[in-house]
């Protein structure tokens, strides 16, 4: 493979680049005024990053296809592992201890990019029909995506679950199933939300639904609505940014960083970055209509688009208060180094399948 090869530069995506970098850049700016020891930190986290996007941009994924349903396996191991010898942090086991490193890392992050993957990849090798997939392949689709639901949301930790869930069953609806498929779930859903909600949701998880539909919003929620409301139209300066430098707003690197971000630049701001964000998921949803044969591109240029628009939407809903707060992370933006790690691999890998599309996959599976 010839890195520097001229149908590599030609075919790589630069507006995905373009549509990020500003993220990062506002993402990093705010997290400096708030901490400096953080942004210091998230400086670390970057470099980590672009070591990471640069590996994972040169592997020669699509030459070795095959070995995407063992990285599923053995991350579906890792999640199995957790049940056994996970760490507990604030009453979830979600992490493991690698004692070599002195560090810990959570299968449940590690498992995305490789989940879409696996959905490329089995769709790649099982195309949808002209009216779309019927019911045995829905189940058989169905199969690798519950596993790993399930599995997270045994931790717990559902709202990571559900973003997977949504994601995967987005896809299968993107490339095509049948609609009396999708109309049998939402009746099936509908009856049973009942049964669910009773038995199956744990009792911290309707604390927080409960919250959600009080009438009055949990202490969190107060604050974010409070810091996003003094912003205003065009927001504050930072010294006067008070709900945040004086702490009232809580996790404002995080979690709750709209809401800071909403304080400093205004309404306006607001609107622009959720419109930044809307760039990136049409120009990857986009890419269904140019690679229509290529299946692989386009289930992971879905669940990519797809991914970004759940968490997106859960961490602003949360914030703004009608949404429970699940600790779902603002993608590129909130601090923190494993869901930016992740989501710039995811990129990486992205970048690759289209970089090296002109490849002959075919030719490359009969040399294996």
């Amino acid at each position: 493979m010839r890195l520097f090869d001229k149908r590599i530069i030609s075919h790589f995506d630069y507006l995905l680049i373009i549509f990020v970098l500003p993220l990062i850049f506002l993402s990093y700016h705010l997290i400096g005024e708030t901490n400096e020891q953080l942004a210091n930190k998230q400086l670390f986290y970057y470099s980590i990053s672009f070591f990471a996007f640069f590996v994972v941009f040169i592997l020669p994924i699509r030459k070795k296809l095959r070995m995407i349903p063992t990285l599923y396996w053995i991350g579906i191991a890792l999640l199995v592992a957790v049940e056994f010898v996970g760490i507990s942090k604030l009453g979830a086991q979600r992490w493991i201890h690698i004692p070599i490193l002195g560090t810990t890392i959570q299968p449940s992050e590690l498992i995305k990019p490789i989940f879409i993957l696996m959905l490329g990849y089995l769709i790649q090798q099982r195309p949808p029909p002209k009216n779309g997939y019927k019911i045995l392949d829905f189940i058989y689709f169905s199969f690798y995506i519950l596993l790993p639901f399930i599995l997270i949301a045994k931790e717990p930790d559902l709202g990571t679950a559900l973003v997977l869930l949504f994601v995967g069953y987005g896809i299968l609806f993107i490339i095509g199933v049948n609609w009396k498929i999708w109309a049998t779930i939402i009746i099936v859903v509908g009856i049973a939300s009942p049964f669910i909600y009773t038995y199956l949701i744990k009792d911290y998880q309707k604390k927080r639904i409960t919250d959600f539909i009080s009438e009055k919003p949990s202490y969190h929620v107060q604050q974010s609505i409070i810091a996003i409301g003094s912003g205003g139209l065009t927001g504050k300066l930072s010294e006067d940014a008070t709900q945040t430098q004086l702490k009232f707003l809580p996790i404002a690197t995080s979690d709750f960083i709209f809401a800071y971000f909403v304080e400093r630049y205004g309404f306006l701001g607001a609107i622009g970055l959720i419109f930044l964000y809307l760039l990136i998921i049409m120009h990857l949803l986009t890419m269904n209509y140019f690679f229509k044969d290529d299946y692989i591109v386009r289930a992971f240029a879905s669940g990519l688009g797809l991914l970004i628009f759940f968490n997106m939407s859960i961490n602003i809903l949360m914030v703004i208060g009608f949404a429970p707060v699940v600790g779902i992370p603002l993608p590129f933006f909130s601090y923190g180094g494993s869901s930016f790690i992740n989501f710039i691999v995811t990129f990486a890998i992205l970048e690759n399948l289209l970089a090296f599309r002109y490849m002959n996959l075919y030719n490359y599976e009969r040399k294996l």
